[in-house]
């Protein structure tokens, strides 16, 4: 047992350098996918593959100060999840009735409260201030027995950047694992306007596909907002629910249109307080935006059909990981640098192909690294010894 004492800050050190190395590597990788002059990593093609974006929150602060934390700011670390999944095709809807867990009020309710963050604009802010969905428990597919694809390997990408900076990132590393070639492709996301300005942009062959569990959230919220008591808001819930799961959310907005009139408009601004956050008004108009906006990526019996996912939880648990290493209430990270290294280390960590081994046994310096060849001079030694 070695008794080499590491101080915490060397641990720290080496941690940001690895990091910033990291980035390096994943940066020249989207260059080289620009230019078209990135190979594949691997020789399998797999059958079905998956993209799936999400956000969480990271603490940051500026670099180069005093100790301490100076000029603090909440920003928004934007996380995709790769996965390769197996799973079939059907001739028809494998689970044409909702799962029981969609219908239980506990889990519902626990659900929503877990993905409280959501805000029902398409505007999100790049720096938003609170957590959203990291941590949200998977949903079971029900009696029918399991529909769903299973995933085999998740590898992710992380970075503080905006969209426009890592629509590449992701791309890069869909095309490293020959996403692009696979026969069924999926690209699942919540209604946030740059995921989907990233569909767009890197992703436009894959099926676009709006998480189901945040549709499921604003379609509660809704429902308890016209019910008028907690039976009849479940019963609009119900109904609403079974109308977006069976593909025919244009019944659903049939509704909230005439809820809306009924209503009236929403108020205008911020919901600033409780009070503001549960004006059915305010709630009815988030719904009805969120649904419209997402309602070509809604049909879910033909995603079910054609055997791709439906919610975006293999993200949205890789949040939660991320999560656990970089967020915290005394944790604030130097911006960007520092911040971005971690990211792509616990990425690094996260990803489910062997990255990080592989990379510090190429790394220059290791001992496991093969050697290269000394490349001798050809050209004859004409010295005579002495």
């Amino acid at each position: 047992m070695s008794r080499v004492g590491i101080s915490e800050s060397q641990v720290r050190r080496l941690a940001h350098k690895v990091g910033a190395e990291l980035v390096a590597e994943r940066d020249r990788k989207a260059v080289e996918h620009r230019r078209r002059q990135l190979a594949s990593r691997t020789g399998v093609v797999p059958e079905v593959v998956v993209v799936e974006v999400d956000g969480g929150r990271i603490r940051t602060r500026a670099a180069g100060a005093a100790p301490g934390v100076h000029e603090a700011q909440n920003k928004e670390d934007k996380i995709a999840g790769l996965a390769t999944l197996k799973g079939p095709t059907f001739a028809a809807d494998p689970c044409p009735e909702p799962p029981e867990s969609f219908l239980c009020p506990r889990r519902v309710q626990r659900l929503v409260s877990q993905m409280k963050g959501h805000s029902g604009r398409d505007d999100t802010q790049e720096t938003p201030d609170e957590s959203t969905t990291a941590g949200v428990e998977p949903i079971a597919t029900g009696s029918a027995g399991r529909w769903s694809p299973e995933k085999l390997v998740r590898t992710c990408v992380a970075s503080l950047g905006s969209s426009c900076s890592f629509g590449p990132l992701v791309a890069a590393e869909a095309q490293e694992r020959h996403f692009y070639e696979a026969r069924r492709r999926a690209f699942v996301a919540d209604g946030a306007a740059y995921n989907w300005s990233i569909h767009e942009g890197y992703f436009r062959d894959f099926e676009p596909v709006v998480d189901l569990l945040h549709v499921l959230c604003y379609v509660y919220s809704s429902a308890r907002a016209v019910g008028g008591d907690e039976s009849g808001g479940w019963r609009q819930y119900e109904a609403w629910m079974r109308s977006c799961w069976k593909g025919r959310v244009a019944e659903v907005l049939v509704e909230l249109d005439g809820w809306h009139e009924r209503l009236g408009e929403s108020p205008a601004g911020e919901a600033r307080t409780a009070e503001d956050r549960r004006d059915p008004r305010r709630l009815v108009a988030e719904a009805r935006c969120y649904l419209r906006n997402n309602e070509k990526r809604m049909d879910y019996p033909r995603y079910r059909r054609e055997g791709l996912p439906t919610t975006s939880s293999l993200v949205e648990s890789l949040v939660g990981e991320f999560s656990a290493r970089v967020k915290g209430k005394q944790k604030h990270w130097n911006r960007p640098d520092g911040a971005e290294s971690i990211l792509q280390l616990r990425a690094a960590v996260l990803s489910e192909d062997d990255r990080l081994s592989r990379y510090f046994t190429d790394r220059s310096g290791s001992p496991f690294r093969k050697r290269q060849p000394v490349e001798k001079d050809d050209t004859p030694n004409t010295q005579t010894a002495a």
